[in-house]
């Protein structure tokens, strides 16, 4: 499971060159905050890289490396292969996270060591103490994180086995976090999302909608619940994330005034070279 799921839909075109203008000092403090709403079990710090792992959970944004500096290549070629042992110790083949914020040197290196890029995702903000919410069926977050925890799992349609570690993620999750889920009594739960609170930021994560019932206005109605709440805790702004392929999940957030702030994907090395 990842963050941000409310349909599953083929890659658009993967572009390996990520955009060069982003707003640098907004990148990090989405990442910070990312970092606060997605807790790795395991965070290593090498200069300004951060290597996440986490052994229970296949999650990327939980197992990568993750650059900080885009000035920061120094010794790349030692460090990449020092962070990538690391991995192999999780029985795991190494990510690595290319944001803006990542060194062209590094990119040049793991393209010429035969990496390729895959899942490329988009970061979204919105202003939310302006936003024009719609008037939905409001809902309130529960407290029961092993009961969000099955839910999730159900209309995510991924395997029980995760339960342990999705729960350790969730439970370690620091800033207040709203826990929302709608449930049919006669077929179960139909839709949860997580919304974390970091001072005025507001991040969606987990969202997601049982297949059998997207496109009736559950994900609309469950995330404008959470985004009403997030709002009258005093966040300003919400942001989250997207893969580019997920075109309906977009348009989702767009018709609620979510903007694109930056992009990432991820880079592993090529088997077959």
């Amino acid at each position: 499971m990842s963050p941000s799921t409310v349909t599953i839909g083929a890659d658009l075109s993967l572009t390996e060159a990520l955009p060069k203008k982003a707003n640098l000092p907004l990148v990090r403090r989405l990442e910070a905050v990312g970092f606060r709403a997605w807790p790795a079990s395991s965070v290593v710090y090498d200069g300004s890289w951060q290597v996440r792992l986490t052994a229970g959970h296949p999650s990327n944004r939980l197992n990568s490396i993750v650059p900080l500096d885009p000035s920061d290549h120094r010794d790349v070629e030692i460090r990449l292969a020092k962070a990538s042992r690391k991995f192999e110790a999780y029985a795991r083949p190494a990510v690595l996270r290319q944001t803006p914020l990542a060194s062209p040197v590094l990119i040049d290196l793991v393209k010429a060591e035969g990496w390729t890029p895959f899942d490329e995702t988009i970061v979204m903000t919105c202003d939310l103490a302006n936003a024009d919410l719609p008037d939905t069926l409001d809902h309130l977050p529960t407290h029961d994180i092993s009961r969000f925890v099955d839910a999730n799992l159900a209309t995510d349609q991924v395997s029980t086995k995760l339960k342990p570690a999705l729960a350790e993620v969730i439970n370690a999750i620091k800033p207040p976090s709203g826990l929302f889920m709608v449930e049919d009594p006669q077929t179960g739960p139909l839709a949860t999302v997580l919304c974390v609170q970091d001072n005025d930021l507001a991040g969606i994560m987990s969202l997601s909608v049982t297949p059998a019932r997207r496109r009736e206005g559950l994900g609309l109605e469950i995330l404008t619940s959470a985004l009403r709440w997030a709002r009258m805790r005093s966040a300003r702004s919400a942001w989250l994330q997207v893969k580019t392929g997920n075109v309906p999940a977009i348009t989702l957030y767009e018709r609620l005034g979510f903007v694109e702030a930056y992009r990432y994907s991820y880079w592993r090395r090529d088997l077959n070279r």
